[in-house]
């Protein structure tokens, strides 16, 4: 009798890039802070939600990110990790890889835990703005990430 195969159950692990929705927090141009102002970009986070250079390196294409700001037109970037800056290194958005003038860059983003109703700041050559960290959700799977994250910035 041939020996019976073995089955090897294999558990899915969740996926280390997810999709981080921030809309602006509450400021003096907001005071009550809205959904219909933020970002939506993909992103590599270790298991204590702090953003992983290693895996961003790998993935990179994958780290897209959307702008979504009521009255404006939506912008489709990517999220970018740069040499520079305070801890020896900076995370923003680049919405025109042609040029530098339009990246939004994360406050500290490398110290942050990105966890649901944390606070972030991103800043560009005119404002800063806070952002309540609305959602931290598993990233669409690859070929989808771009057309999901459009849809954030149009709902």
């Amino acid at each position: 009798m041939p020996p019976k195969p073995i089955t090897v159950e294999r558990k899915r692990h969740p996926s280390r890039l997810k999709q981080i929705t921030l809309h602006v927090a509450r400021c003096p141009t907001f005071p009550e802070g809205s959904q219909d102002h933020g970002y939506s970009f993909v992103a590599p986070l270790t298991s204590a939600g702090k953003l992983d250079p290693v895996l961003w390196r790998k993935q990179r294409a994958r780290c897209r990110a959307v702008r979504f700001w009521a009255g404006s037109p939506v912008r489709v970037g990517m999220l970018i990790h740069r040499a520079g800056g305070a801890g020896g290194s900076t995370w923003l958005l680049d919405f025109d890889a042609s040029r530098r003038d339009d990246d939004e860059a994360g406050y500290r983003f490398d110290l942050h835990q990105f966890t649901p109703g944390e606070y972030v700041t991103l800043s560009d050559e005119k404002d800063s703005f806070a952002f309540r960290i609305a959602s931290v959700e598993d990233a669409p799977e690859a070929g989808a990430s771009q057309t999901a994250l459009e849809a954030v910035g149009q709902s």
